[in-house]
């Protein structure tokens, strides 16, 4: 579907503030402005959806380029892929979330278990509580230790019910290994609580090694979930734009035949063009650049299928042209010589003007195809 119905809307708009109509009727004119006005308010719409779905696709294909490696192979495997309703993914969602909750929690029970045999440990009770800073007067613990833990602290968060307990098993790991960390930072090598938190430390690396393949495989079903499920919603929004995209469409093609049908009436009720006007337009024609002379080329060949427009040389008798042809010349060549004109007044309002005149030779045609449904 052509978009130049939003530039091509413009020039009508001019065409129907200059005609000259056969027979003076300001009412008729009035009911065609109506018409127009209503139009261009429905394209102003039409634009800002039309500009909404185009930062969608630009958006999606950023994405698209910056995903990782294997995309080619998914987009094969995607194609043929059920889009699951926004509902049911929902329901997928909040169901997923409950079984990946319990296999945390299997998981950390296993690590409860790990966490109660060092701290059984004969040499586990210096890290049983937080370190007693004021009564052992470590003055300056705070300086060194940043961040204090102790396994009493730990087995106390992963019992919490308030939600604020740990969510993964790494964060508990995290800790205990900080709680054995800061012994060996603040006591020096070689003395009792060095060597004991040290020898927990290696008991407890043991022990989390066998739970660790447990943990990435839980890590990657999680991510791999995760990653599905970006997927479903991508493709019910890429559904829905498509569907989306089809609707601005058809209104499109609707709205450009309206216009096509008002700019036909118009053309038709203008005056009968002189012989002075018919000279002064094969001068104006004569003065278009090589790439505007194409466009009116193509304007002349509408009415006339046997015109070869893009041939090295051609032909053009003025006399022999209709009067819907000759207006349409009219029209096409002042907005050309008129954008030349106006080409001071800043890049935006030029381009603007150029996109007119190419929105001109596209949309004189009308279109016999409806569109899809």
């Amino acid at each position: 579907m052509t978009f130049t119905v939003f530039l091509f809307h413009l020039h009508f708009k001019n065409q129907m503030e200059t005609v000259t109509m056969s027979t003076p009727d300001i009412a008729e004119v009035d009911q065609f402005r109506c018409r127009v006005d209503e139009i261009f308010q429905k394209i102003d719409k039409l634009e800002k959806k039309v500009n909404e779905v185009e930062q969608f696709y630009l958006n999606a294909n950023k994405k698209k380029k910056s995903s990782s490696k294997g995309n080619s192979i998914r987009e094969e495997q995607d194609k043929g892929r059920h889009v699951p309703s926004i509902k049911k993914q929902q329901q997928d969602a909040s169901q997923r979330e409950s079984t990946a909750a319990k296999r945390m929690q299997e998981l950390m029970r296993q690590f409860g278990t790990i966490l109660r045999q060092i701290s059984q440990h004969k040499w586990a009770w210096p890290f049983m509580q937080p370190v007693d800073v004021k009564g052992l007067g470590l003055h300056d613990y705070y300086k060194v230790i940043e961040k204090p833990m102790d396994l009493g602290t730990i087995k106390n968060q992963m019992e919490a019910k308030d939600g604020n307990g740990y969510k993964n098993v790494r964060a508990i790991c995290a800790d205990v290994r900080l709680v054995f960390d800061n012994a060996m930072k603040y006591n020096e090598e070689g003395s009792d609580v060095h060597l004991m938190a040290k020898t927990l430390l290696e008991k407890f690396e043991e022990k989390w090694q066998l739970l660790l393949p447990k943990v990435t495989e839980e890590e990657k079903r999680r991510e791999e979930e995760e990653a599905e499920a970006q997927l479903n919603i991508q493709l019910v929004r890429e559904a829905s734009h498509a569907k989306r995209v089809q609707a601005i469409s058809n209104e499109l093609y609707e709205v450009d035949t309206h216009l096509e049908q008002l700019r036909e009436t118009v053309v038709q009720k203008c005056r009968k063009m002189s012989t002075k006007d018919k000279r002064n337009l094969g001068t104006a024609i004569a003065r278009l650049s090589t790439e505007d002379l194409n466009k009116a080329l193509e304007i002349i060949a509408q009415s006339n299928p046997g015109l070869q427009a893009m041939a090295e040389e051609v032909e053009i008798d003025i006399d022999a042209q209709s009067e819907s042809t000759l207006w349409r010349l009219n029209f096409f060549v002042k907005d050309v010589f008129e954008g030349c004109d106006k080409s001071t007044a800043g890049n935006n309002k030029k381009k603007r003007k150029k996109g007119i005149c190419d929105a001109i030779a596209q949309t004189v045609k009308k279109k016999s195809k409806k569109p899809s449904s």
